[in-house]
C-alpha cells in the first residue's frame, strides 16, 4: 500500500494554460470561461462600477494573451490571473485619484497604527450564520453595497485579502504598502463592514451600544 503524498494537488488550470500557450484557441476560451466571473467580481468590488469592471475584465484577458509565455508556475494559474486583474483595477483607481503611478497611499506616510482604529458603535450577535447569509442573493447585494461604501484604500485591501485570498505579503506588494499597513487597513475594513452589516443582520433584542450610545 503506497504512502499518501504530501505534495500539493496539481493545478487543474495548468494544462489549459500550457495548451493555450501552444496556440490552442479552444483551451484559451476555456480559461476565459473559468475566470471571467471571478475577474469581473474582483474588479467590480474594487471599483464599484460595472462599466469599469467590464473594461478591467477585457484588459485582463488581453494581457493574458500577451503574457501567456511569462507564466513561471510560481503560483496557481488562478492567482496569476487575478493578480493581473487587480493590477488593472488599481491602475483605474489611481487614475481616478489623479495618481497614475502612485500606490493608494501618500509617499512617506507612516504606518497606520492600531490606536487610530475606531471602536464599533453597534454590537449585536447576528440572527443567522454569516456563511448562510452570504449564500443568499439579497444578502450578497447588501454585502456588496456595504463594501462599495468603504474608502478605496480599505475596500481594496479587503477584496484582495479576504475575498480573493491573497496573502498579506502579496497584498502589500500589489498595493505598494508595508505589511503592517495592510493589516491595519484590513482590520479597519472588517470593523466597518461588520458594523454596517450588524445594523441589518444583528439581533435587535441583543444590541449593545458602547459608551451608552443610543440609535
Amino acid at each position: 500500500m503506497s504512502e499518501p503524498s504530501d505534495s500539493p494537488p496539481a493545478d487543474p488550470d495548468l494544462d489549459l494554460l500550457r495548451q493555450a500557450r501552444a496556440g490552442d484557441l479552444a483551451a484559451f476560451e476555456k480559461l476565459v470561461g473559468r475566470f471571467q466571473g471571478r475577474v469581473y467580481g474582483l474588479a467590480y468590488r474594487m471599483l464599484g462600477e460595472s462599466h469599469d469592471a467590464e473594461d478591467v475584465t477585457q484588459q485582463t484577458f488581453l494581457s493574458l494573451v500577451e503574457h501567456l509565455k511569462d507564466f513561471r508556475g510560481e503560483s496557481a494559474v488562478a492567482a496569476w490571473v487575478l493578480r493581473i486583474a487587480a493590477n488593472h483595477a488599481l491602475k483605474l483607481l489611481r487614475k481616478r485619484r489623479g495618481l497614475p503611478t502612485v500606490p493608494l497611499t501618500d509617499p512617506g506616510d507612516p504606518d497606520e497604527g492600531y490606536a487610530e482604529v475606531p471602536h464599533p458603535e453597534v454590537i449585536a450577535p447576528w440572527r443567522d450564520d454569516p456563511g448562510e447569509l452570504a449564500e443568499r442573493h439579497e444578502a450578497r447585494e447588501l454585502i456588496d453595497r456595504a463594501l462599495a461604501g468603504l474608502d478605496d484604500k480599505y475596500r481594496t485591501v479587503f477584496v484582495l485579502r479576504d475575498i480573493e485570498g491573497f496573502s498579506v505579503k502579496e497584498t502589500a506588494d500589489l498595493l505598494g504598502l508595508s505589511e503592517a499597513n495592510v493589516k491595519v487597513r484590513l482590520l479597519r475594513a472588517r470593523l466597518a463592514l461588520r458594523e454596517k452589516l450588524t445594523r441589518v443582520f444583528g439581533d435587535e433584542a441583543a444590541r449593545v451600544f458602547p459608551d451608552h450610545r443610543h440609535p
